[in-house]
């Protein structure tokens, strides 16, 4: 295996995490965004307000684009296995 097939291989990886992650990312940093305005207009600084909300938006996500993102994940998994025969010359 060379260099660049190791790079390709790390490359493969890092997209992979970030294209899993960014559903759940944004819709936590959107969240936590639009709770922030609200708390600041209204001035009331609970600190659990913002968890709450987060967690069940977090969790609707995970709901609903779990299966898409265990799907993803299995499909990487079976091309890097794919892969070792030929790292293996």
């Amino acid at each position: 295996m060379s260099v660049g097939e190791a790079v390709t291989i790390m490359r493969g990886g890092i997209i992979e995490t970030l294209i899993l992650s960014a559903p759940v990312l944004i819709v936590a940093m959107v969240i936590g965004l639009v709770i922030s305005i609200l708390q600041a207009t209204t001035q009331i600084q609970e600190q659990t307000l913002t968890f709450v909300p987060k967690i069940a938006a977090i969790m609707l996500v995970l709901a609903l684009l779990g299966s898409w993102m265990f799907g993803s994940l299995g499909q990487y998994t079976r091309e890097l296995f794919a892969m070792i025969p030929q790292m293996a010359r």
